[in-house]
């Protein structure tokens, strides 16, 4: 078992939230049946930009986790439904002086349900220790479209993760067989620097499209730029589409992903793209 996979348990020095969100589908619309939550952890009512789709907005109102933080937020999505979940900032991990700060995300979605998780990055300052894990568990056709991006250090100000401690996991499973198992563990400048890590990147990003066809990977494929300055990696892994990125900043890392999130998401859900309103702040 990884250290990804450990349980979280509360410590005397830091906060332990909860959030647990649960999405139905009633009269063709999509609503948030289930909602409960402890410590500093909510989210905004509800938006329907889209008619039936619910858009919603993670909050955590101290805007920042140290060390001692311990976070977790399950979310279910029920057969019919679609949610579509973003946050209105980074999420920022601080300096510790000595206890891990903790994040764990379980994402469920039913058979024909639909999930997009579409997050604003992480921000990993110098000398935080931090776990991290999201796990994605869908059922018969259940479809999501989510990513995750990274910022070890701040690039603008030429701020490194050094010192710094990361434990990363996520994962991907299609009625409980895995698609997708990544772990990253950044301990010292050597997993910064070298060839099989973030080879002087400090960011990194992974984008997931669940329920793809090959056509749907030309699609994407058509309309990438023919070149980049950063390396991009894209493969169909059974109905998975995986995108890869490494970058030296966060803007075109985003840039990449919303435009894979645009081009897919008619393909996959039936709606044209309709971004958070949140995004344009």
């Amino acid at each position: 078992m990884s250290a990804c996979a450990e349980s979280f348990s509360a410590t005397p020095n830091g906060w332990l939230a909860r959030l647990d969100l649960g999405f139905e589908c009633r009269d063709r619309r999509t609503v948030l049946a289930k909602k409960e939550h402890s410590g500093p952890l909510t989210v905004q009512r509800p938006f329907y930009p889209e008619g039936e789709v619910c858009h919603l907005y993670l909050l955590h109102p101290p805007g920042g986790i140290v060390g001692g933080d311990q976070l977790e937020i399950r979310l279910h999505v029920a057969p019919g439904a679609h949610a579509l979940i973003t946050t209105p900032g980074a999420a920022k991990f601080y300096r510790s002086a000595g206890a891990l700060a903790a994040q764990r995300q379980s994402l469920r979605v039913a058979d024909d349900g639909l999930l997009e998780w579409l997050p604003q990055e992480n921000i990993l300052f110098p000398g935080a220790i931090m776990r991290a894990e999201t796990n994605i568990a869908l059922a018969g056709s259940a479809r999501f479209i989510g990513w995750e991006l990274f910022s070890l250090g701040r690039p603008a100000t030429e701020e490194r993760f050094v010192p710094g401690n990361a434990d990363l996991g996520l994962s991907l499973e299609r009625d409980g067989q895995p698609l997708l198992k990544d772990h990253m563990r950044v301990q010292n400048a050597d997993d910064l620097l070298g060839p099989s890590g973030l080879r002087g990147f400090p960011i990194f990003g992974t984008f997931v499209a669940a329920g793809a066809t090959a056509p749907d990977l030309a699609a994407v494929r058509g309309a990438l730029p023919e070149r980049m300055d950063f390396p991009f990696g894209l493969t169909l892994v059974e109905d998975l589409i995986v995108a890869r990125c490494l970058a030296g900043a966060v803007e075109p890392a985003n840039r990449i992903f919303r435009l894979l999130w645009g081009i897919l998401r008619p393909r996959l859900t039936g709606h044209s793209a309709c971004p958070p309103r949140i995004w344009a702040t």
